[in-house]
């Protein structure tokens, strides 16, 4: 309601969101809850976390971390919050052997013979 106030009439919005106006003044001026507090302080080490782990933990491993921390959260809480800082696992990709060995086609020659001493400039 606080983003589009500007667009729309204060009186429509809180038909609209079924709020008093007083109601909504009195929440502009209210403090934020320990709930909210809480959440903050849990972003950060959430944050901290996904970076100490290279991004590679997802809430179930990322649970008993932070109860290590001495957070006492719910995993639940732990994925609503990540999905509001938008932090998102790295998969890990599968290996893809990308050299065929075992072909039919002619194999071209070692020049080289792991010679590495030139005797001239350009010759290897």
């Amino acid at each position: 309601m606080k983003s589009v106030r500007l667009d729309y009439p204060l009186g429509l919005l809180c038909r609209v969101f079924d709020v008093s106006p007083s109601g909504f003044y009195a929440a502009l001026d209210r403090p934020p809850s320990q709930r909210a507090q809480d959440d903050e302080r849990l972003k950060i080490a959430i944050k901290a976390a996904h970076v100490q782990t290279r991004e590679t933990y997802g809430p179930l491993r990322l649970h008993p971390e932070l109860i290590s921390q001495g957070f006492d959260t719910g995993r639940d809480r732990i994925v609503r919050l990540r999905q509001e800082l938008g932090l998102r696992c790295k998969q890990k990709r599968k290996f893809k052997a990308t050299t065929n060995s075992r072909h039919g086609f002619p194999v071209a020659d070692n020049l080289l013979n792991q010679t590495f001493v030139p005797t001239r400039p350009n010759e290897v």
